[in-house]
């Protein structure tokens, strides 16, 4: 700890380094201390104990964050200069060379039979990634094999290519892919539910994967899938609202596709406190609330003896990356196995006989590798599903949303509704406003430019959540983080559609109160 720790909270895209111990301690913002250690021990030339990062919190990370912006710079000028360096973004550097959203073009077609089953999709997909890789790849794979969405039919073919351009770089956001491609397989629907005759809500009802069922990746629905419960939440007022929208998504919890997924934990007795130290970086999504929350209902112990700690590589085990909503599942997991063991210490001991001791868990989410030779591999050990509708005024505002999310067990049930709202408003932004421009391969967008959402124009949002018990580890929570953004955009044009007749298919939607003014 010192003095400098508080220069790191003061942009969002800001690092601070300090020369130490002839090495460098960065105080960053990141979605993965140690990926952060990793990529700058390698540039100075390093090894990697001399390299501490500790992760500051600072806003989200929405994807963003994943790679490293600005931290490598401040401990290159920091490890030759000897001296504390702050480097920082301005808010136009960010925009011009940070990584966005994919742009992708899809033709996607969509069958069924007479009764509105589904019987195949074949879909292609080509994203614009930049001029760099970023995760490029990783989230194209997102977006094909999420494509075909939460619904019980196997017979698909998706075709995926990302392609490098003059444009800035484009890699992780909410949603990694699945936004996309989602957007475009759920218009096939409405579309397919008007040629059949039944309503857009009856063709998704017809078609949900149930427990047990086979998803279109080849994986069988476990029994905390409840897709079901997420429509049949929101029937009776989708079924009174003449200008109503759906959209419904499925999203992977963890990395999955046979990635070694670890989750880790160390808990330290200090000063007749229980220390949480995990490497999983704390980004707003309240993961510091989670696991503080996991420690006290495990051990049996009140809030006030136990202390969440900063994650820092020099005191904290690896626990991956936060990304693919999978901090509360799998290193909540990991911090409940630490817990048993201190548990069980408790029964014969105080904490004040246990001063300076360890309790070490881990937990490995084990998946199948793309392409596994084996009956139903597993992709990922849990999946969140959703759904949401918007629900238009007469004079095209908006005058609700609902988002139903099925989230397993909702640990902290405030957070997860702050996690729905934030990307509901995240994706009305992306459906009806949001334009990057680019010109040359340069954005001539700024800050005040780039139209999102307003405060102001945000409308009433009802979310639901659904819990269901299947899922054996950390409590039965499914992560919350990215699926909340991924159904809105098809929901809102869905019932732009029933307002005006008009089926589009690029976003932003045009013509609508929120559309700018030319």
């Amino acid at each position: 700890e010192t003095p400098w720790t508080e220069h790191a909270f003061l942009e969002p895209e800001c690092a601070v380094a300090m020369p130490f111990d002839e090495g460098v301690f960065i105080y960053s913002t990141d979605q993965g201390t140690y990926d952060i250690q990793h990529e700058c021990s390698l540039m100075l030339g390093l090894p990697p104990e001399k390299v501490i990062v500790e992760n500051k919190l600072v806003g989200g990370g929405f994807g963003g964050k994943e790679d490293a912006s600005v931290q490598h710079l401040a401990a290159l000028v920091a490890y030759l200069t000897k001296r504390i360096v702050k480097v920082k973004f301005s808010r136009q550097e960010s925009i011009t060379v940070h990584p966005k959203r994919h742009p992708m073009w899809m033709d996607i077609t969509t069958a069924c039979d007479e009764n509105g089953y589904l019987t195949a999709m074949k879909a292609v997909v080509v994203s614009d990634t930049g001029a760099y890789a970023s995760l490029g790849g990783p989230v194209l794979q997102r977006a094909c094999t999420h494509a075909a969405g939460p619904y019980n039919f196997q017979i698909i073919d998706i075709d995926g290519k990302a392609v490098y351009t003059n444009n800035p770089p484009a890699g992780a956001y909410r949603g990694f892919g699945v936004t996309q491609t989602c957007f475009g397989s759920e218009r096939n629907l409405d579309m397919l539910a008007q040629m059949v005759g039944i309503s857009p809500w009856e063709i998704r009802h017809r078609n949900a994967v149930r427990p047990g069922q086979v998803l279109p990746n080849g994986q069988i629905a476990d029994a905390s899938t409840g897709f079901v419960e997420t429509l049949e939440a929101v029937k009776d007022i989708y079924d009174s609202e003449p200008y109503v929208g759906i959209g419904c998504a499925m999203k992977n919890a963890g990395v999955g596709v046979g990635i070694p997924d670890w989750g880790r934990c160390r808990l330290l007795i200090h000063d007749g406190q229980i220390e949480i130290h995990a490497g999983a970086s704390c980004i707003g999504q309240g993961l510091g609330t989670v696991l503080t929350q996991v420690v006290s209902e495990t051990v049996d112990i009140s809030i006030d003896k136990i202390r969440y700690c900063r994650p820092n590589t020099a005191k904290a085990p690896d626990a991956g990356t936060t990304s693919g909503s999978r901090q509360t599942l799998i290193t909540g997991e990991a911090a409940k196995r630490a817990s048993e063991l201190l548990r069980a210490e408790l029964k014969s001991h105080t904490l004040e006989d246990l001063e300076g001791k360890d309790f070490y868990g881990e937990y490995l989410a084990k998946t199948d590798k793309m392409g596994a030779d084996v009956p139903n591999p597993v992709s990922h050990v849990a999946y969140g599903y959703a759904t949401q509708i918007c629900i238009l005024n007469e004079d095209g505002t908006i005058k609700k949303m609902v988002a139903a999310h099925d989230v397993g067990k909702a640990v902290n049930p405030i957070s997860v509704e702050g996690q729905i709202e934030g990307g509901v408003v995240m994706s009305l932004g992306y459906a009806l406003t949001e334009k990057y421009e680019i010109k040359d391969g340069y954005p001539v967008s700024r800050f005040g430019t780039l139209g999102l959402f307003r405060a102001d124009k945000v409308p009433e949002l009802d979310p639901i959540i659904i819990e269901k018990p299947g899922v054996e580890v950390g409590y039965g929570a499914i992560g919350i983080g990215e699926i909340t953004s991924i159904p809105t955009a098809p929901a809102v044009a869905g019932a732009y559609y029933k307002l005006n007749g008009e089926f589009q298919t690029i976003l932003p939607l045009t013509g609508t109160p929120y559309s700018r003014k030319k």
